[in-house]
């Protein structure tokens, strides 16, 4: 979340293709087809650790490997895929050793650093978004397989983040949390507050520990009252000194939908679940006018999805899923280059399809995404996001 966060994006026409709803078999084969194209293009292989290129093809200024967002994004394809086959399982096994190689357990501030620590590479800092969704894909892992490891690194990953809360009481709208661990940060921002509001409901719901639902509550109380323009639409970050960064993402809306619903889910909470749907209506009001969905990153809007369908397992709509379908389907009529299987966007903001700029693993995986949440069965999105 690197290049995006501090910027805004530069409005794209995108090449309209007429298309039909996918049914979730369509779906699911084109799931299929997507991941097979990030395995042959973007993956490096047992020989290069089961790591994954930033683009294909490599560009001049690239490390050898990704960074670790796209790896994580990387990691929930393959998961979200493993749900609609048997036959995905040890390729999730390899994700999730490979995202453990970014974890630098060796420093007095341990975390999911934003590159590979020594040996592999020379380390990166440690972003505390980063950190937060990574923490919420060892959950989905954990949900799947039931395996205690990745549990236990979930709860490392949100001890990390825990370190990001702003304690400085002299602040404007005081608390909330830091983007990057890095003494040069200078604003709390919306989307490590919500997806780790998410994440430490999650371990609430699975541990019981009520020190996780203090966290889950007080950071999505945050968000709420200093970040949020209108329902589903949260501004996305305030600086110490009280300066508003007005931009909006879709990532944001979705994260907040996704806090609202699971603390409802951990406490019957009634006010909970209403504002889980003014949020979802509220977003989808705004994100689907003209170009707006079309012109975020793939994978903000995967994450905006996912936790719709969360939302849509406690509260059903029928505007959620066909407003993935939509995108779905507009995406692989006009940006994707038949060829390869790959998606190639005007820019890392999204936008339409232009095969002059490279294939991504952040967006080949989105992709993967969403078509493979498109294919999931309705009793299981309950774990979706």
């Amino acid at each position: 979340m690197r290049k995006l966060l501090a910027g805004s994006l530069v409005a794209a026409t995108v090449i309209t293709g007429a298309a039909t709803p996918a049914r979730a078999s369509d779906a699911g084969t084109r799931a299929r087809q997507s991941y097979e194209a990030l395995q042959r293009y973007l993956y490096q292989g047992p020989d290069g650790h089961d790591l994954f290129l930033e683009n294909y093809p490599k560009q001049p200024t690239d490390q050898q490997h990704s960074y670790v967002w796209p790896l994580r994004e990387a990691t929930a394809a393959t998961v979200s895929i493993a749900e609609t086959s048997g036959r995905y399982r040890k390729d999730v096994k390899d994700r999730f050793a490979a995202l453990q190689l970014y974890w630098n357990g060796d420093s007095a501030r341990p975390g999911y650093e934003s590159y590979l620590p020594p040996p592999l590479g020379g380390g990166g800092d440690i972003y505390y978004d980063d950190n937060a969704v990574i923490g919420l894909e060892l959950i989905r892992g954990y949900e799947a397989s039931g395996d205690r490891t990745l549990l236990q690194r979930a709860k490392q990953a949100f001890a990390v983040d825990t370190r990001a809360w702003d304690t400085d009481t002299s602040r404007a709208c005081p608390g909330g949390m830091a983007w990057v661990d890095n003494p040069a940060n200078n604003f709390r921002a919306a989307n490590v507050t919500g997806l780790s509001s998410e994440l430490a409901t999650h371990l609430f719901r699975i541990t019981h520990d009520r020190d996780y639902l203090a966290w889950g509550t007080r950071l999505y109380a945050w968000n709420r009252k200093c970040l949020q323009q209108s329902p589903g639409l949260y501004w996305n970050d305030i600086g110490y000194d009280g300066t508003v960064n007005k931009t909006l993402w879709s990532y944001n809306s979705g994260s907040m939908i996704g806090a609202a619903t699971l603390l409802y889910q951990a406490t019957g909470t009634r006010s909970y679940l209403d504002n889980a749907v003014a949020d979802a209506n509220g977003a989808l009001d705004h994100w689907t006018q003209g170009d707006n969905l079309y012109n975020q990153p793939a994978i903000f809007n995967a994450i905006l999805f996912n936790n719709l369908l969360l939302l849509d397992s406690v509260r059903h709509d029928p505007r959620y899923r066909s407003t993935i379908e939509r995108y779905a389907d507009r995406e692989w009529a006009s940006n994707r280059d038949s060829a390869t299987g790959l998606f190639h966007f005007q820019s890392s903001g999204g936008g339409a399809y232009d095969p002059a700029f490279p294939a991504q693993t952040l967006e080949q995986s989105a992709m993967v995404q969403i078509y493979a949440a498109l294919a999931w069965k309705q009793g299981d999105l309950w774990r979706i996001a």
